[in-house]
C-alpha cells in the first residue's frame, strides 16, 4: 500500500474512531483568525456550533454555552466551507456506489475532496444514477463526505461524444445523452431533473480528434437551457472555443464550467463584456491546462507561454468585473492537489480575498443560497473550513486544510 492511500485509510479509520460533533451537542471552535465573509476584515475569537447551525461568532468566550472544543481543530484560520464548482465522479473509485463499502468510499472522498476544505461540490457529468445513490449514502450518515450537486449526465451534440473522454468505461458512454432534436433535448432535461438533478450541462462543442469540432444545434442547446431554467435549475456549459462561448451566451447559459483555455490570445474583449453583463460565471479550472499539455508531452517551453497567455486573458475576465466559480475538474483531472490553481489564480491577479469569494459567497449565492451558506454567521449552515495559515500570506494556504466541518460535523481531521 503506497504511502499515500495509507495516510488516507489512516485519517479515515481516525474519523471513524473519533467522537464528532452530533446533532444537538454545542461546541466551540478557537481561531486565531477568522474570515466571517471575504468582505469583512478578520478578527481573533470562537466560533460556536448548535447542532449544524453557527450559534454564534464572538471575540470573547461566549457566555452561558456548554463547549465542548475540537482541539484537533483549534488554533487555525478559520473560514466559510469551500465549494469546488467542478467536479466528476466518474473515476474508478465511485463505482458502484450503492453496493461499495462506507470505508472505500469515505477513503475516495478524503482523498479527492474533504482534505481539501470542499463541504460542498457540483459534479458536472457523471452517471447519476450512481452519484445519487452516492450523495443520498452521505445523507444518511453512512458515509462522511460533502454536500453534492449533479447534474448527472451531460447533453452532448448528436454523434459528438468528445475524443477526450473515449477512455472512459463503455456503459458510461454508451448512456450519455446526444440529442439529435429539441422534443429529445426537452425529454431528456425533463427525465434528468425529476429524479433529482441540479442542473444540467451541455457540451455545446466537443474535439473529434483530427475531424472538425462538433456543435450542438442552436434550437437544442436553447431548448434544453429553457426547460432547464422552466424548473428554475441552472445550466452549464463547456464551450471548449471562442465560438463555444458564443454559442453559450446564444442559448442564454447561466456558467461556463471552463473558460475558452488555449484560445488565441487575446481572447475578444466585446465577447468577454458580453458574458459579465448576461451575469454568466466562469468556472477557471486553471490547472487543468497544463495538466492536459503535460498528456500531449508539449514541451515545457510552449506549455509555459499557452498557460500564461490563458491566465493572463482570464485575469482580464476578472479585472473588468467579470463573476468567478472556483472550480478544479478533478474526476476527470486526476492531480487532486489544487494548490496550482490557487496559484495561478492569484497569477491572473486574483487577490486572496477574490478567490475565497470564489470558494464561499459567490457559489451561495449563485445556488440561491446566501442565507444558509457562504459565510460564518449566527444562524448559518455550520460549514466551516480551518487552515494551518491565512492565505492572505500565499495562496497556496488555501490547500493547508486542518479541519473540514459539514453541517457541525467533522468531516476531515489532518489530526
Amino acid at each position: 500500500m503506497s504511502n499515500c492511500r495509507l495516510e488516507i485509510l489512516l485519517v479515515a479509520i481516525a474519523g471513524l474512531l473519533t467522537p464528532v460533533a452530533q446533532a444537538q451537542q454545542t461546541w466551540a471552535l478557537d481561531g486565531v483568525k477568522i474570515y466571517s465573509a471575504p468582505d469583512v476584515p478578520p478578527i481573533k475569537g470562537k466560533v460556536v456550533i448548535a447542532g449544524n447551525k453557527i450559534l454564534s461568532v464572538a471575540t470573547a468566550e461566549p457566555r452561558a454555552t456548554t463547549a465542548m472544543q475540537a482541539s484537533r481543530c483549534n488554533g487555525g484560520v478559520i473560514m466559510a466551507g469551500f465549494q469546488n464548482s467542478h467536479v466528476h465522479f466518474t473515476s474508478e473509485e465511485f463505482r458502484n456506489a450503492r453496493q461499495q463499502s462506507a470505508a472505500e468510499l469515505d477513503i475516495a472522498l478524503t482523498r479527492m475532496l474533504t482534505r481539501y476544505g470542499y463541504t460542498t461540490v457540483f459534479d458536472v457529468t457523471s452517471d447519476g444514477d450512481n452519484t445519487l445513490a452516492l450523495r443520498n449514502r452521505i445523507e444518511q450518515g453512512e458515509v462522511r463526505g460533502p454536500r453534492i450537486l449533479t447534474v448527472g449526465l451531460s447533453l452532448f451534440p448528436s454523434q459528438g461524444l468528445p475524443i477526450y473522454i473515449s477512455h472512459m468505461p463503455k456503459e458510461l458512454l454508451d448512456k450519455l445523452p446526444q440529442p439529435a432534436s429539441v422534443e429529445e433535448a426537452v425529454q431528456t432535461v425533463r427525465k434528468s431533473l425529476s429524479v433529482g438533478t441540479d442542473g444540467t450541462k451541455l457540451f455545446i462543442a466537443t474535439p473529434q480528434g483530427d475531424r472538425p469540432i462538433k456543435r450542438m444545434p442552436a434550437d437544442i442547446a436553447s431548448a434544453a437551457a429553457n426547460e432547464t431554467h422552466r424548473k428554475g435549475k441552472l445550466v452549464f456549459a463547456h464551450p471548449t472555443d471562442i465560438q463555444g462561448v458564443q454559442q453559450a451566451l446564444d442559448a442564454h447559459v447561466d456558467i461556463l464550467t471552463h473558460p475558452p483555455l488555449g484560445a488565441p490570445a487575446p481572447w475578444p474583449e466585446p465577447l468577454m463584456r458580453q458574458i459579465r453583463d448576461a451575469g454568466m460565471s466562469m468556472i477557471p479550472t486553471l490547472q487543468l491546462f497544463p495538466y492536459e499539455l503535460n498528456k500531449e508531452r508539449v514541451s515545457a517551453a510552449i506549455a509555459e507561454q499557452l498557460v500564461n497567455e490563458s491566465v493572463t486573458e482570464f485575469g482580464k475576465f476578472v479585472a473588468m468585473g467579470g463573476q468567478v466559480l472556483f472550480g478544479t475538474d478533478v474526476g476527470y483531472m486526476t492531480d487532486y492537489d489544487p494548490t496550482r490553481e490557487y496559484e495561478l489564480m492569484a497569477k491572473a491577479g486574483l487577490t486572496p480575498m477574490q478567490i475565497l469569494a470564489s470558494l464561499t459567497t459567490t457559489p451561495a449565492a449563485r445556488w440561491n443560497e446566501q442565507d444558509l451558506r457562504g459565510r460564518i454567521a449566527t444562524g448559518m449552515e455550520a460549514d466551516i473550513v480551518v487552515l494551518d495559515a491565512d492565505p492572505a500570506d500565499s495562496p497556496r494556504n488555501f490547500a493547508a486544510v486542518r479541519c473540514a466541518i459539514r453541517s457541525g460535523e467533522i468531516i476531515y481531521s489532518r489530526h
